[in-house]
């Protein structure tokens, strides 16, 4: 078994770190407008300017509360030499509190279905923007046509395809924030979201409204990949990168809101505002770079799987198999079992949704249950780095009530 060399741009803040660091790390919440505001239309009664404008502020404060201060400024600090994620979180309290096993293992088992429900529900996401050209486009076939090419490439390593990330997640990101601007910019009045008195009256006055947080909790799907990533990028990279990330998710968020408000007469079931509010002359193009960043999301989700079994292995949550290293690159490993279990549960959850918004509900699901789990673990061990208990009080009253 071949050992990896660490990768060269860890921790560094250099041009090319950055650029590395937006290709590992933000697949996973960076393809998240794909289905964002299409599942909160699809739960909501009905589509007024006050409903927009709400689910809009949730998409803003979750961001913010959930991963800008949960995992950008809080989780990132608790590494265990330089690595993170919810196993390398257990490591560091394991010693003093053994019994917080529970925690990590229902937090890894979810993790695991992330990385089966990720390259499901956005690949298919992505393809299904081929409908607007041609309602008959069969996109189930092409997506395990894709799905089945990503898993089988696997195990020859994935450095030279990796190595294009970087600038597709750029152009993908530049894309995300021209689109969502060239709305905003007809519909200045959608930035009044930014007040949180609209994301109070969303969950208080909204039907359903609470049941509709967990269609916005999508926006923050991947934020345990930025903790997970940790020792393949660096706290300082990931944080830099977080800021430029951010920035063209909200810009598409609102713009999709103002595409919205602008049009609720032409809003039907099949209709996903992200790629209505592209030009029609740009659409193929929009749909192809929107199943570029697909893969790139799934790919990560992939290796993170990997990197999660390795982890659990030497915890002993996991009976030992044969982990390959294809390139010489750290985090390139690859899991034969693994690779197919996943893929065979892909073919399982495409085959049974069928649509992206039939997998809406289950993903967040995974997600929550994972940021549910980083919560308790972390508010362990912030109680051994003897943090103030009304600070650790604050913590778990503010992200269990919004995560619970």
């Amino acid at each position: 078994m071949q050992s990896a060399k660490p990768n060269p741009h860890t921790g560094k803040v250099t041009a090319a770190g950055l650029l590395v660091t937006l290709g590992i790390i933000y697949g996973d919440i960076g393809t998240s407008p794909l289905y964002v505001m299409k599942a909160i239309l699809t739960g909501g009664e009905s589509i007024s300017e006050t409903f927009v404008l709400g689910g809009l502020s949730c998409v803003f404060w979750t961001l913010t509360l959930q991963t800008t201060i949960k995992y950008i400024l809080i989780t990132l600090r608790a590494d265990n030499k330089g690595e993170g994620g919810i196993f390398s979180l257990f490591a560091l309290i394991r010693k003093r509190a053994k019994w917080a096993y529970l925690f990590a293992i229902i937090g890894g088992s979810t993790l695991l279905a992330d990385g089966v429900i990720t390259p499901s529900i956005t690949i298919v996401s992505a393809i299904e923007g081929l409908t607007i050209v041609n309602p008959r486009v069969p996109v189930l076939p092409i997506v395990i046509l894709i799905v089945t090419a990503l898993f089988f490439v696997q195990k020859y390593g994935t450095r030279a395809v990796g190595e294009s990330f970087g600038p597709i997640m750029l152009v993908w990101f530049t894309m995300l924030g021209v689109l969502g601007f060239s709305q905003i910019v007809g519909h200045p009045s959608i930035l009044r979201a930014i007040d949180p008195w609209y994301a109070y009256r969303f969950l208080v006055h909204t039907p359903n409204g609470f049941l509709l947080m967990g269609a916005v909790f999508l926006c923050t799907t991947g934020a345990e990949a930025l903790y997970s990533d940790l020792g393949h990028c660096g706290l300082k990279n990931i944080r830099i990168t977080w800021g430029v990330v951010k920035t063209a998710l909200l810009l598409n968020y609102f713009g999709q809101g103002a595409w919205i408000i602008g049009n609720s007469d032409k809003i039907y079931d099949w209709t996903n505002p992200f790629f209505a509010i592209m030009p029609s002359w740009f659409l193929i193009t929009g749909v192809i770079i929107s199943t570029a960043a697909a893969v790139i999301a799934s790919q990560a989700l992939i290796s993170g799987s990997y990197t999660l079994i390795s982890e659990a292995i030497s915890l002993n949550f996991w009976p030992k198999v044969k982990i390959n290293y294809p390139t010489n690159v750290k985090g390139q490993m690859y899991i034969a079992s693994i690779n197919w279990m996943l893929y065979f549960s892909c073919l399982f959850v495409i085959l049974f949704f069928q649509r992206s918004a039939n997998m809406e509900a289950a993903y967040g699901l995974s997600i929550t249950i994972t940021m549910l789990m980083t919560t308790s673990l972390l508010s362990i061990y912030m109680h051994y780095k003897k943090i103030p208990a009304y600070v650790i009080g604050l913590f778990l009253v503010v992200y269990l009530s919004i995560e619970g």
